[in-house]
C-alpha cells in the first residue's frame, strides 16, 4: 500500500489552517484518511478565544482516532461525535452560537477488506479511482451552486447562508450538521485509489483548468502530491503578477493539502 500526504500554508508567515492524517490500524485490516480545511474568518469577532488551527487540530485529532478505533460506527456518526467532543472543549469559554465560530470543511474515507466508506462536507474533494481506471469526484457542491450575488459580503453569508437551509454547511459547533454531509459506501474490490484535496490543492482543476480530475490523480500518482501543490503555487504567482485570467479566488494563495492512498 502506498500513502502520501502533503500540507502547506498559503503563506509561510501564516499558520496552516488545514489538517490531514492517514490511519493504518495495527491489525493491518484497512485504514482511514482525514482532511479538514479550516475556514478563515474575517477580521472581526468570532465569539471564540481559539484560533482556526486550534479547532482543526482538535476536530482532526478526534476524527483520526474515532475513524480507526470505532470501525463499526458510520462516518456521519463519527463526525457528529468528533464535533461534540471538540465543542465541549471550549463551550464554557466561547460563544459557539456565533456564525463565525471556528469551523472546517471535511473529507473522510475509511476502508476495510469489504468496503470503502466516504463522507464529504463543504468544498473539499474526494477522488475515487475504480479498478478500471475511471476517476469520480465526490463533491458537496452546495456552496458552488449559490449565486455569486448571494456571496457578496461576509455579513450576507453569515446571516442567510452559513449552516442554514438553502445555503451550505461546515463542521462547526453543532453535531447535527454531520447529517448534511455527502456519504456513501463502495465495494472494496471496486476501488483502487483515493485522493482527498482541500480547495487550495483542487485549484489545479477548479480554478486553473490544468486538467480534469483524472488528470489530477494521474499527476499525483506519477509525480507526487508535492508536485500538485508546487504547480498550484506557480499558477497562483503568475496570476498575482497581474494576469487575472483566473477569477473566483478570494485569496491569492490558499492552504493546500493533498492525501493520496493506493489501496
Amino acid at each position: 500500500m502506498r500513502t502520501e500526504l502533503v500540507s502547506e500554508p498559503g503563506l509561510a508567515e501564516h499558520p496552516n489552517e488545514d489538517f490531514a492524517s492517514v490511519g493504518l490500524p495495527a491489525s493491518g485490516q484497512g485504514g482511514s484518511l482525514v482532511v479538514l480545511d479550516g475556514v478563515t474568518p474575517p477580521r472581526t469577532a468570532t465569539g471564540c478565544l481559539h484560533s482556526v488551527p486550534w479547532y482543526t487540530a482538535r476536530l482532526g485529532g478526534a476524527l483520526a482516532e474515532l475513524t480507526v478505533s470505532l470501525p463499526e460506527v458510520p462516518l456521519s456518526e463519527t463526525l457528529s461525535r468528533a464535533i461534540a467532543r471538540t465543542s465541549a472543549a471550549h463551550a464554557e469559554t466561547c460563544d459557539l452560537s456565533h456564525p463565525r465560530t471556528p469551523q472546517a470543511t471535511v473529507v473522510l474515507a475509511r476502508w476495510s477488506p469489504a468496503s470503502v466508506e466516504y463522507l464529504v462536507l463543504s468544498d473539499s474533494t474526494l477522488l475515487v479511482e475504480a479498478v478500471d481506471g475511471t476517476v469520480s469526484a465526490v463533491l458537496d457542491d452546495r456552496l458552488a451552486r449559490l449565486p455569486r450575488s448571494a456571496l457578496a459580503t461576509d455579513a450576507m453569508i453569515d446571516a442567510d447562508l452559513r449552516n442554514k437551509e438553502g445555503g451550505f454547511f461546515t463542521a462547526a459547533a453543532d453535531p447535527a450538521v454531520a447529517e448534511r454531509a455527502v456519504t456513501g459506501v463502495l465495494p472494496r474490490d471496486g476501488v483502487r485509489t483515493l485522493a482527498a484535496l482541500t480547495d487550495g490543492a483542487a485549484r489545479w482543476v477548479e480554478k486553473f483548468r490544468e486538467g480534469d480530475w483524472g488528470d489530477c490523480l494521474a499527476l499525483v500518482r506519477k509525480q507526487g502530491a508535492q508536485a500538485l501543490v508546487d504547480r498550484v503555487r506557480e499558477l497562483e504567482r503568475a496570476d498575482a503578477a497581474g494576469d487575472r485570467r483566473f477569477l473566483g479566488r478570494s485569496k491569492t494563495h490558499d492552504d493546500a493539502t493533498a492525501v493520496y492512498a493506493e489501496l
